[in-house]
């Protein structure tokens, strides 16, 4: 019984098989669904590129994207990640999704700093560590090596720290 069950499922799927071949034939030489049109570019490494890794256009290529099934957060162009920092292993001929990267950072943990506080025409500066690795525009916790305070506050282009009054 389990034997003509088995030889069953088989001619079934012979059959789904020899349709799927039929079908595919009737389809002229050369043409898609989708007519082979592109549906623009993406952005594929060309190399591994490890976590950490600072991606340079060298490492990168774009390509015309044809699979309308493609669907994400995938980066379309060069600019949008060149300078940027990996976040996983990105490997070759594959899209590279935008999650999957970040800024790199303007301050990293432990480094020394200078912390800026300005409270009308007054600059107050002093030396700071920060605790959180931060790119520009992030909000960071720093400790001032003089009063051993922490403080809150935003990191600069410079890799300065922009102190928020309490």
């Amino acid at each position: 019984m389990r034997f003509r069950r088995m030889k069953s499922l088989a001619m079934a799927w012979l059959a789904a098989a020899s349709l799927s071949v039929m079908f595919v034939s009737a389809v002229p030489a050369g043409a898609t669904g989708a007519d082979a049109t592109s549906l623009g570019t993406a952005v594929v490494p060309t190399e591994t590129i490890y976590p950490g890794d600072i991606i340079s256009s060298g490492q990168l290529e774009e390509v015309e994207v044809t699979n309308p099934n493609l669907t994400g957060d995938y980066a379309k162009r060069l600019h949008e990640v060149t300078g940027l920092v990996s976040k996983r292993t990105l490997l070759p001929g594959r899209t590279i999704s935008v999650s999957a990267l970040r800024e790199p950072y303007a301050v990293t943990r432990g480094s020394n700093v200078r912390l800026v506080m300005n409270m009308g025409s007054m600059t107050i500066t002093a030396a700071g560590t920060p605790l959180d690795d931060g790119a520009v525009g992030d909000s960071v916790r720093a400790r001032n090596l003089d009063s051993g305070i922490i403080v809150n506050g935003t990191v600069l282009e410079n890799g300065t720290i922009r102190v928020v009054a309490k």
